[in-house]
C-alpha cells in the first residue's frame, strides 16, 4: 500500500459510531447500490441487517477505521472515505462538501501519498460525485 504509514497508528480502537459514509458513497454492486445513494439497510446510525450483512461489507473497513490515516481523516469529520487497492489509494468525497479534498491538511496529504506512490506503480485517485481525479505529486 502506497500510504507512508504502514503500521496503525497508537492510540484508543477505532469505532465507526454513526458515521455511515461507507453505506452511502461506493458502488456496492452485490446490494445493486449506486454510488452516492444511501444502501436501503442503512439508517442515521448504521446498518439495520449488520449481523446478517454481505461478506463484502464484513471485510470491509476504511483507511481510518484500520487506524493507517490521523484523526483529521475520520470520514464524518473529513467527508471523505479512504481505502486501499493494491498500489492504489481511493478517495471518495461526500458530494456534499465536494470542495473538502482540495484543502489542506487533505490535498497536503494526498500529494504525499502520491509522490510515495508513483515510484511504485501507484497513484490516488478521488471520486467526487461523477468526477474523478487523479493527484499528482505536483498538484
Amino acid at each position: 500500500m502506497p500510504i507512508p504509514v504502514s503500521q496503525p497508528i497508537a492510540g484508543p480502537a477505532r469505532r465507526c459510531g454513526t458515521c455511515t459514509l461507507c453505506c452511502r458513497l461506493p458502488d456496492i454492486e452485490e446490494l445493486d447500490k449506486p454510488a452516492n445513494q444511501p444502501c436501503r439497510h442503512c439508517n442515521q446510525t448504521g446498518c439495520r441487517i449488520y449481523e446478517a450483512r454481505p461478506q463484502l461489507c464484513r471485510d470491509f473497513l476504511c483507511l481510518w477505521m484500520e487506524g493507517h490515516i490521523g484523526p483529521e481523516w475520520h470520514p464524518q469529520d473529513s467527508h471523505m472515505m479512504v481505502y486501499g487497492q493494491g498500489a492504489q489509494v481511493t478517495v471518495l468525497v461526500d458530494p456534499a462538501f465536494p470542495d473538502v479534498w482540495q484543502r489542506p491538511p487533505y490535498s497536503d496529504q494526498m500529494r504525499r501519498w502520491a509522490s510515495q506512490a508513483e515510484p511504485k506503480g501507484g497513484y490516488v485517485i478521488v471520486f467526487i460525485g461523477d468526477t474523478v481525479v487523479k493527484i499528482s505529486p505536483q498538484m
